[in-house]
This record gives structure tokens, C-alpha cells and sequence, in this order.
């Protein structure tokens, strides 16, 4: 009898813990779209269904660590700091590997792919740092969140003015091109709610400068895991779906005649 009142006892959320409540949240809503896009990829293009495999990898890569992170929160009240890199070292390449498919067939070539790469894991090394072995005091968290940053605005800058925006215009397809300025606002405006969280921390500005509690960092990493992960699948089925329409509506048109041709009397 001891076993159920103890998972019991670990599931209980508190009705003013939204910290809790955004980890489970978390979980439910990774899980339902990493099922969502593994099924959709049956119903869209060929060209588009790896593309829409590597989203329901991000989604269930972070549904697996969000069950462990759910559970050791609430048995500790301790942020999962090892756990949460662990899930951003997979899923966020991940998502730098979403730009290097859509503008491919534009001739994106693989040292791009690496260098988002290694921007991703600059960001992600130097955040760790930062976060996993602060003293407390605000120059370190500044220093390694300054470093942080540089991966980060790398990834922005390419997303919105240096290789793949410029690939994607030269693609001349508006839905790429759309999709891919879709991914650019998840980069400026999603991926931006992590720093918010990042200076919650002991030490950071917001925890030294307006009295932000610690625990706070996981209430904003939680609310921009869920917007950034699954946005970005959303995004890319988006893609998917308007070009299998586009297709369909020019096999549909008729076509004019061509020179020469005799028409019916």
C-alpha cells in the first residue's frame, strides 16, 4: 500500500504551484504533437516528411525528458538543470537542422548545417555553465550568458538577413520563404523568453535587479519549450500542407493550348 500513496503523494499539484502545472502541461502537449506529426507525415509530400519526422523528434525527445523533470520537481522542488540540457543539447540542434532541409533544394550545403550546429551548442555549453555552476554572483552569470548569446545571435542573424534568409528568397517559393520568416520570429521572439528565465537565476538581473525568485526560471523555460518546439513543427506542417495544396490546385487548372494546337469546333 505504501508504493501508491507515495506516487500519490508525488503527483498532487498544488493549485498555486503553476510551476508544477506548466511541467505537466508541458509533458501532455509535447506528447500530443510528436503523435500529431508522426501520423501527418503519411499525408504530406515526400520532400517534406523528413522534415516533419525531425519535429515529432524534438516534441518526443522533450515529452521523454519533461516526464523526468515533472516527477523530479515535485519529489524536490529543485529546477532539473542537468536534465533540461540534456533535453536542449538534442532537441535545439534539432531545430537548427529544420532551416538546413527547407532551403536545400536552394543548394544549402552541410557547413551550414554545422555551423548552426556549433552556434546551438556554443549557446547552449556556455548557458550551462552559467546556470550548473554559479557561484551566486552576477558576474558570472553575465559572463556566461554574454557568451550564450553570441551562439544565439549568430542564429538569429543567419534566420533573418545571412544564408538561409537569403536561400530561401532564392528559392522564389513564397512558402518557403514565408515558413522560414516564420521560424525567424520563433528565433527572435520564442527562443528570447530563455534569457527572461536564464537571469531569474541567483545572481542574474532580474533576481538581483527587481527580486525575481530562482524557481521562476523554470515557469519561463517551460512557456518557451512549448511555443518554440511545437511551433516550429507547426510551422514546417504548415509548409507541408500549403505546398501539397498549392500542387493540387495546379494539377487541377486546365491548361492553355499550346501553339499550333487545333481546337475542338
Amino acid at each position: 500500500m505504501a508504493t501508491p500513496l507515495f506516487l500519490a503523494e508525488m503527483l498532487d499539484i498544488r493549485v498555486d504551484d503553476p510551476i508544477a502545472f506548466t511541467f505537466f502541461t508541458g509533458y501532455m502537449a509535447m506528447l500530443a504533437a510528436s503523435v500529431f506529426f508522426f501520423a501527418e507525415r503519411s499525408a504530406v509530400e515526400g520532400k517534406w516528411k523528413l522534415s516533419l519526422l525531425v519535429s515529432a523528434l524534438i516534441t518526443g525527445i522533450a515529452a521523454v525528458h519533461y516526464y523526468y523533470m515533472r516527477d523530479f520537481y515535485l519529489a524536490t522542488q529543485q529546477t532539473p538543470t542537468a536534465l533540461r540540457y540534456i533535453d536542449w543539447t538534442l532537441t535545439v540542434p534539432l531545430m537548427c537542422v529544420e532551416f538546413y532541409l527547407l532551403t536545400k533544394a536552394a543548394g544549402a550545403k552541410i557547413g551550414l548545417l554545422w555551423r548552426l550546429i556549433a552556434a546551438s551548442v556554443l549557446m547552449l555549453v556556455a548557458g550551462y555553465i552559467g546556470e550548473a555552476f554559479t557561484d551566486g554572483s552576477t558576474f558570472h552569470s553575465v559572463l556566461w550568458g554574454s557568451i550564450s548569446t553570441v551562439g544565439y545571435v549568430y542564429i538569429l542573424y543567419t534566420a533573418w538577413y545571412g544564408e538561409v534568409a537569403q536561400l530561401a528568397k532564392s528559392t522564389g517559393d513564397e512558402i518557403v520563404i514565408k515558413g522560414i520568416r516564420a521560424l525567424g520570429w520563433f528565433v527572435l521572439v520564442g527562443w528570447a523568453i530563455y534569457p527572461i528565465g536564464y537571469m531569474c537565476m541567483k545572481g542574474g538581473w532580474l533576481n538581483t535587479g527587481l527580486g525575481w525568485e530562482a524557481s521562476s526560471v523554470d515557469l519561463f523555460y517551460n512557456i518557451a519549450d512549448v511555443i518554440n518546439k511545437i511551433g516550429f513543427g507547426l510551422v514546417i506542417y504548415g509548409i507541408a500542407v500549403s505546398g501539397k495544396s498549392a500542387a493540387a490546385v495546379n494539377e487541377t487548372m486546365p491548361t492553355a493550348p499550346t501553339k499550333g494546337a487545333t481546337l475542338p469546333a
